[in-house]
């Protein structure tokens, strides 16, 4: 079986592309929003099931979405108040999220259609997508040209890389906001988790980081050793309290900079599924679906309070406010480029 890559109309506007690997396992995308709207992967009995939450409308990307499956641009995650100083000039940005600006902003990557163009090979079916974000889009300077590859590869892994490029100085911090469940029904808290991260980000109550970077030994965020999702979330501690559950940036164990290497993996006991995160980032944020409300209709059934949970490779949240963070900050002449893959396979 070769990998195939076919499409179709995904409501009005958008098309939605289906990306098969030599083994059977289905990845389809949207160009709205650069969205995955579905995966479907094996358990240990060879039986396929959809791991990644969507909607069956398209219209419901555009409303209270979630980010559901969507690429996330210019800025994943919180920037304070919107508002930060580049080379003595002072932005803001859209405010989405109380105070603070979240994920691009209302209508940020996750809203804008996107150009695409497919391709398939022997060993992987793919999509580039293209979007030119203008200057002054949601508050951030400088014409951004953004391009990112999806490929699912034979070895049933979902690679996408990130390029950009700007004629002005901007902060860019670009991801995906898959939710995935790897039973495909039920909530997420028996998902044994592991991230190789000695450290993290804590965060105020507006879920900004506070600048410190303390250890995760002896608290409910250690997950150097595989613990399970819901083991320690209602633990009595005031960050739990601030995210209502898990919503923090780790801060990742790298042998160096720019190493694309394993971040997290997620093993669903009840199906034998695994997902291996794999990145570039210095971090990655882990959400566990705290937001997510029951009766939520979904694809096929309704979901449920932390029914999905969310692993998105990125640098720290509020850089552009924290000259001691690594620094998001893409000039003219230089390149934006980052690589990360989720990895799929089965244990009994």
């Amino acid at each position: 079986m070769q990998p195939t890559i076919t499409s179709s109309p995904f409501g009005p506007d958008a098309t939605l592309y289906t990306l098969t690997n030599a083994n059977g396992m289905i990845v389809k995308i949207s160009t709205l929003g650069g969205v995955i709207t579905e995966i479907h992967t094996p358990d240990r009995n060879g039986q396929l099931a959809d791991v990644c939450l969507g909607f069956d409308d398209p219209a419901a990307y555009l409303g209270e979405s979630h980010y559901f499956g969507a690429l996330i641009g210019r800025y994943g995650n919180r920037i304070a108040n919107g508002r930060f100083t580049l080379d003595g000039e002072t932005h803001q940005l859209d405010v989405n999220n109380g105070i603070n600006h979240l994920h691009g902003g209302q209508d940020g990557f996750h809203r804008r259609l996107w150009e695409a163009e497919s391709f398939a090979t022997p060993k992987s079916a793919g999509l580039i997508l293209s979007y030119l974000s203008p200057d002054g889009e949601q508050g951030y300077p400088g014409n951004l040209e953004v391009t990112v590859i999806y490929e699912l590869r034979n070895d049933n892994e979902l690679r996408i890389a990130f390029h950009a490029i700007s004629d002005k100085a901007t902060p860019v911090n670009l991801t995906n906001h898959a939710y995935f469940n790897l039973a495909g029904k039920g909530d997420i808290l028996a998902h044994e988790l592991t991230i190789a991260a000695d450290a993290y980000t804590p965060v105020d109550s507006g879920l900004i980081p506070t600048g410190e970077l303390p250890p995760v030994a002896g608290t409910p965020f250690d997950f150097r050793a595989p613990h399970a999702i819901g083991a320690r979330i209602d633990a009595d501690d005031q960050q739990l309290r601030h995210g209502t559950g898990y919503d923090h940036n780790f801060v990742l164990n790298k042998s160096q900079p720019d190493a694309l290497e394993l971040a997290a993996r997620v093993r669903d006991p009840s199906s034998g599924r695994v997902l291996e995160v794999v990145t570039q980032e210095p971090g990655i944020q882990f959400y566990s679906g705290n937001f997510l409300h029951d009766g939520m209709q979904g694809k096929g059934r309704i979901y449920g309070h932390r029914s999905g949970f969310c692993l998105e490779p990125q640098h720290y949240p509020d850089s552009p406010n924290q000259a001691e963070f690594p620094s998001t900050i893409l000039r003219p002449g230089a390149e934006y480029t980052t690589v990360m893959g989720y990895r799929f396979s089965v244990e009994d």
